[in-house]
């Protein structure tokens, strides 16, 4: 499966749209991801718990999304957008949404 987030497949012209396809994955983080991240705040740098968490929820919509491009008979996803937005009670928790269209190249 082809995964693009541009228009178009450079050498592989579009045989047929199949529709948008999209995928949504909700990720909480824990108390304890909360409060080590929270140390990273004050002492700098990257905090690695949270990149885990955000590569981990963008990874299951991507699958997600793919998996229904294919029930569609898809050969590729193009234009693909990728959102992040906090939600729950005080953002303790990160959807991203996974859109795109599905096609056949």
């Amino acid at each position: 499966m082809i995964t693009t987030t541009t228009h178009n497949i450079e050498g592989k012209p579009v045989l047929q749209y199949l529709g948008v396809v999209s995928a949504e994955s909700i990720i909480g983080a824990n108390i304890f991801k909360d409060l080590f991240a929270g140390l990273r705040d004050i002492v700098g740098g990257r905090s690695e718990t949270y990149e885990k968490v955000i590569e981990e929820a963008r990874t299951n919509a991507m699958n997600e999304m793919v998996q229904k491009a294919q029930a569609l008979g898809a050969n590729a996803v193009i234009g693909i957008d990728l959102d992040f937005e906090t939600v729950g009670s005080g953002g303790s928790m990160l959807m991203v949404l996974a859109t795109g269209t599905a096609v056949i190249v």
